[in-house]
């Protein structure tokens, strides 16, 4: 079985090759055959020139954004790429690439594959789940969007929607782009994570999650999430989903 990690990096200079290290010593070392994809989204930093550093150093694919094209776009180009280059039963992980998702916590995401799971969320709302460097009021908006998600569009298995620490089997997501095709994601910022849930579910995707130590005091800059706008965002989009009876592929 091959790991694919899916990276989409917006000016990750500092942090992305610290991702990469850990991916490749844990990972790796825990005997699993390796590989990475970034999708680079216009970055103006030295991005590009750590995704050639490390390109020497394990089997890893870039693709180019000239031009920041936000989350939506770049998380859809890591998906598809990984996906070509892994076979259906391999796993494709996504996670942000800037160092608060605990790589270590890949080698025990992948088993719950194996019991018949096409996806593993690494979540904020499990038993033994914790957010350290978050503000109260983050907190609790976040919390409080997700009793909402749950309510507006139930998926069995899944408390929290918009974590991108995500564990696919790479024949779902073969599945769900020849369903879907480049309208798999059509959400451009971060309520694009919820949207691929959501159609996955739709394709009878199968889901659970993990807890996570989520590492807020870990990062390297300050969030790109406008929390208010992705909250109203990812709830227009779920009512569009939830309420379209004839949904469009």
């Amino acid at each position: 079985m091959r790991i694919v990690l899916a990276l989409p990096a917006y000016n990750e200079e500092r942090a992305l090759p610290q991702v990469l290290e850990r991916f490749q010593r844990v990972v790796g070392g825990a005997g699993y055959e390796i590989r990475a994809v970034v999708v680079d989204d216009g970055s103006t930093d030295g991005t590009a020139g750590a995704i050639e550093e490390w390109s020497r150093r394990l089997p890893l694919d870039t693709l180019k954004h000239e031009v920041n094209r936000g989350l939506g776009e770049t998380i859809r180009d890591a998906l598809e790429l990984a996906a070509r280059k892994a076979d259906p039963e391999d796993v494709v992980v996504t996670m942000d690439a800037d160092n608060t998702h605990p790589v270590e916590l890949i080698p025990e995401m992948v088993p719950r594959l194996l019991e018949g799971y096409d996806v593993v969320i690494a979540s904020r709302y499990r038993t033994g789940a914790s957010v350290v460097g978050l503000s109260g009021f983050r907190r609790l908006m976040s919390f409080g969007a997700r009793l909402i998600y749950q309510a507006v569009f139930p998926i069995r298995g899944v408390r929290d929607y918009t974590c991108g620490f995500r564990a696919y089997r790479a024949g779902i997501l073969s599945k769900a782009f020849d369903r879907y095709g480049d309208k798999l994601v059509t959400e451009r910022g971060f309520a694009s994570m919820a949207e691929i849930l959501l159609k996955l579910a739709r394709i009878g995707a199968r889901m659970s999650e993990t807890p996570m130590v989520l590492r807020y005091d870990l990062k390297g800059g300050a969030s790109k999430m406008n929390v208010p706008r992705t909250v109203w965002k990812t709830l227009v989009m779920m009512a569009r989903l939830r309420f379209n009876r004839k949904p469009r592929p």
